[in-house]
């Protein structure tokens, strides 16, 4: 894959699997989780607020219309930035992440964990976003960090942009429909790409891309606003969506130039959609609603629009202003490897209304009625995962990389603390084998997919740490394999426990997937 200016570094393949286990030599084992959600220090260390640290805290109800609990008003924004601390505000002290991540990194080397696929937090920084200099304080954070990191032979995978701007850009920019804030990331990037240059061989451009049509506060900063008339309301997000695309390729051109020997990415939410039934209507929606997730990875993979969404825009009277040029950067500069997010499968129709519905990672979707569903009502599809990758693999012939796979669930703590009163043993644990089975047939269908010749460069467990969840700002949806003792208020000592899914997933990585056959 070559850049205009230079040849990029092509992403590393694994040896042919069985090697030396159950998995190709050289896989990433890991686990992931991003800034806005984890690190906290939302004052500390010169960062300024960013779109994340103003989103409060709910309740979800039925958890049905997730998209509706990641949307902020700017009468919300107005009382968030006037309380200036942490009550009600779950993402401003994360997992305290900031507080405790030399400890976090001792457990994670523990662990075995061969990749941390993590994010930098852009307002730490560059606290306002346009600022002429880079916050000193925020670039020694990393740096310490990444090193640390490498010392422990743990691989930083890094996403530049994880559900989170300096909120100075979402305020008085308008998020990513200003192209001028295209400027101001490419100064970010280039900032971190030259300093940790020889720290990180991994970047992400934009987590869950996706995200940015789906809900444009959290993965564009537009704040929804009625839009003039006889303009469509989707119009701000595709625009916005466009100015990352283009601010992708800008960023990967820069990794090409300042580090060759580093790789870049691409991150989709996949959302794979199956027919609700063999009529051929519902076959060709679930062929366009697939082809309408895919168009983002056909831009960073392909780079190219596809003809699907050229048309979508048409039927729809959408119309994205592309700059001169713009077309040829995307051609010029794509992914040397595509990352995604899978946690479950969703159901397409031209009558859904004739189907039950359930929640979802984002959205709702038609219930299968072949699937389980989690307890905030996910389809449980395993097998799903087997397809989504063979699906990517045939499309694009590109190196995978599972970056987000996980089970959120309402653990229990039990026993108690260190007693220095008795024997000074601390008894704490979480039993949690419903996360473990998650993994266990999660990765056996991945492994079935590399015995299928799908490329796949490494898997990082959703999230290490329990984390702020996305949508509800709750701690209670725990997705770790490491317990955070802090409850929805941020009251608590912010202890890490292991879980029972701590010592199974160090077993998963000493024995290189092996362990998965004496499940």
């Amino acid at each position: 894959m070559t850049t205009d200016t230079t040849t990029s570094a092509t992403a590393t393949e694994p040896s042919p699997a069985g090697t030396t286990g159950a998995f190709p030599d050289g896989f990433l084992w890991g686990v992931a989780f991003a800034a806005n959600q984890v690190e906290g220090g939302f004052d500390q260390g010169g960062k300024g607020l960013s779109q994340a640290d103003v989103i409060p805290y709910r309740t979800a109800g039925d958890y049905v219309d997730i998209s509706a609990l990641m949307k902020v008003s700017d009468a919300e924004i107005a009382t968030a930035v006037a309380s200036p601390g942490t009550a009600g505000y779950p993402k401003r002290s994360g997992s305290d992440f900031f507080g405790h991540w030399e400890e976090d990194v001792d457990l994670f080397a523990e662990m075995g964990l061969k990749a941390l696929r993590m994010s930098i937090a852009w307002s730490r920084i560059f606290p306002n976003g346009n600022d002429a200099e880079p916050n000193e304080e925020g670039l020694l954070f990393y740096e310490r960090l990444f090193t640390r990191l490498r010392e422990k032979g743990i691989d930083p995978v890094v996403t530049m942009s994880h559900y989170e701007m300096p909120l100075h850009l979402v305020t008085e920019y308008g998020g990513w429909t200003s192209r001028e804030v295209v400027g101001f990331f490419e100064r970010y990037a280039r900032t971190i790409v030259g300093r940790y240059t020889g720290l990180v061989r991994y970047w992400l451009t934009f987590n869950e891309i996706n995200t940015t049509i789906i809900e444009s506060y959290t993965g564009g900063g537009v704040i929804e606003r009625e839009p003039a008339p006889g303009v469509d309301p989707r119009q701000a997000g595709y625009q916005a969506l466009h100015h990352q695309f283009v601010a992708s390729a800008l960023a990967t051109r820069i990794v090409h130039e300042l580090d060759p020997a580093a790789q870049v990415g691409c991150m989709l939410a996949r959302m794979s959609h199956y027919p609700a039934s063999s009529d051929p209507a519902d076959i060709v929606k679930a062929q366009f609603d697939n082809n309408m997730n895919l168009f983002h990875t056909d831009v960073q993979v392909r780079g190219r629009y596809s003809g699907t969404v050229r048309r979508f825009w048409r039927d729809q009277g959408i119309t994205v202003v592309m700059e001169p040029g713009d077309e040829e950067l995307l051609a010029a500069n794509t992914v040397d490897f595509l990352s995604f997010s899978y946690y479950m499968s969703l159901v397409s129709s031209v009558s859904p209304e004739k189907y039950g519905a359930t929640g979802g990672n984002l959205f709702s979707t038609i219930k299968n009625p072949y699937l389980a569903t989690t307890e905030w009502g996910w389809h449980f599809d395993p097998e799903g995962l087997r397809y989504v990758l063979n699906d990517l693999w045939d499309r694009y012939q590109v190196p995978l990389f599972i970056v987000e796979n996980g089970l959120g669930a309402t653990d229990v703590l039990e026993g108690s603390a260190v007693d220095a009163a008795h024997d000074g043993t601390d008894t704490r644990r979480v039993h949690d084998d419903y996360r473990i089975d998650y993994y266990v047939k999660h990765l056996r269908e991945v492994r079935e997919a590399i015995a299928d010749g799908v490329n796949l460069l490494g898997y990082t467990a959703w999230g290490g740490l329990d984390i702020i969840s996305a949508s509800t700002s709750q701690m209670t949806k725990r997705y770790g394999v490491i317990y955070v003792d802090a409850d929805d208020t941020g009251t608590g000592s912010y202890d890490r426990v292991r879980k029972d899914s701590f010592y199974w997933y160090q077993k998963l990585a000493a024995t290189n997937g092996a362990v998965l056959d004496e499940a």
